[in-house]
């Protein structure tokens, strides 16, 4: 629901966030355990059973559920890391301001992610064609990367929470130690002017997935010498959202990610592990089981996914138009706007009037058009619509709850005016 503010949030220096998302400090400490383990279960799925799901009968089974970590994986990562921090350091790019924290700070942001990425992507293709970077040999590394990524997250994730409690009068946070560990103590960490969440999120969280949605093809064609229809599709699509993310990298300055929440365990994972390994199954899943995908049912996948693009893409563009210019037309017709008491404006016309996030819907459209291009050999595929389902389902609900406080009564009224949340007539 797109608003536009005409206050600042008032400081409350004193006040701490109440230990209530994810079940508490109970649920952040099941989480923290049963992330790393349900990345290593889908490798292990995927690169020791053929893309299947299996229980382990042994400890020894459990044990070679994680690779240990070697020095030519850390090499793969320590180089990546370094080329992300110097392309975004030296590209050329807009510095932007992000929001005010309600201490008044405010974060720089290098906005250069597109020239950034596609540098890299350049630089990984001229590596793949003049044979210097095999992406077998890359994929050889594949779980000691996944083990180093993990280790990677839980060390900043404490140092993380370090460096939080050492700013506790401009941070908010629960003093509980463990959901502090999981939900994080500092909203906008830096190393000197540089945002360490917007760069993990956006250079090393959907840069590295760009890469592998690079390798991965690579791999295959390297492997078997040819390019499966599933791959193609799956990567395509997953390239082009990619590309889109970095088209309009500004956008996610707004995002509850960056604006609300503290960078702990739960952002540290999602950007080193969750969204590089986990959002690239589908073709990890191909190269392992090559499911056939004749080139009708392929088109059909490509029309609908870039369906919901043009849903997601549109939708957003219309909340970003509506926070710069309130007037702005919606569909060429004057915007259908109500009024609140904190001054404020918020949209009901567009995409904006039929569903709260109609956004969601786009995206997971496209979520299930990757899962279903791999066929129904096997549910580990559809992990990523199946996890990423109930986290927009999560994450509008928390948005709800959030509006409902800042907004009061006209959130009532708001909300008896657009009464469907994301899938417009249904829910």
């Amino acid at each position: 629901m797109p608003r536009v503010s005409a206050t600042k949030p008032a400081a409350n220096p004193s006040a701490r966030k109440p230990a209530d998302q994810f079940g508490g400090p109970w649920g952040a400490l099941a989480l923290t355990i049963v992330m790393p383990t349900v990345s290593f279960y889908l490798w292990s799925a995927v690169a020791q059973h053929g893309g299947s799901l299996w229980l382990p009968r042994s400890l020894a089974d459990v044990t070679a559920m994680v690779p240990t970590p070697t020095w030519e994986a850390a090499a793969i990562f320590g180089v990546w890391l370094a080329v992300q921090a110097v392309l975004y350091v030296v590209s050329p790019g807009r510095v932007v301001q992000g929001w005010p924290t309600e201490h008044g700070e405010r974060a720089e942001y290098r906005i250069n992610g597109l020239l950034a990425f596609l540098v890299s992507a350049g630089l990984l293709v001229a590596g793949i064609v003049s044979g210097i970077v095999s992406p077998k040999a890359v994929l050889a590394q594949w779980g000691p990367l996944l083990t180093l990524c993990v280790l990677f997250a839980i060390v900043a994730a404490a140092a993380t929470q370090i460096g939080g409690r050492s700013r506790a009068h401009l941070e908010r946070f629960t003093g509980n130690r463990i959901y502090d560990f999981y939900m994080g103590t500092v909203l906008n960490p830096r190393l000197g002017r540089h945002d360490l969440k917007f760069f993990f999120e956006s250079r090393i969280g959907m840069g590295s997935w760009g890469a592998f949605a690079i390798l991965l093809p690579a791999a295959e064609l390297e492997v078997h010498g040819s390019l499966s229809t599933a791959m193609l599709v799956v990567s395509l699509c997953q390239l082009w959202y990619i590309l889109d993310f970095f088209v309009f990298e500004d956008t996610l300055l707004s995002m509850i990610d960056i604006i609300e929440e503290n960078l702990g365990f739960m952002l540290w994972f999602a950007f080193l592990v969750w969204m590089p390994f986990n959002f690239t199954l589908q073709q990890q899943y191909v190269l392992a089981a090559r499911p056939e995908l004749s080139v009708v049912l392929a088109i059909g996948l490509v029309v609908l996914n870039f369906a919901g693009y043009y849903v997601f893409r549109d939708s957003n563009l219309q909340k970003q138009r509506f926070r710069r210019d309130p007037s702005r037309p919606v569909w060429g017709k004057p915007p259908v706007t109500m009024d609140t008491a904190r001054g404020t404006k918020l949209l009901i016309s567009g995409w904006w009037g039929l569903a709260r996030h109609a956004n969601y819907l786009g995206d997971l459209t496209m979520a299930l058009v990757w899962c279903l291009a791999c066929g129904f050999g096997s549910v580990v595929p559809y992990f990523y619509v199946l996890y990423f389902a109930p986290l927009l389902l999560d994450r509008e609900r928390r948005d709800n709850a959030m509006c409902q406080r800042k907004y009061g009564a006209d959130w009532d009224r708001y909300t008896k005016k657009v009464p469907w949340r994301i899938v417009p007539f249904v829910y």
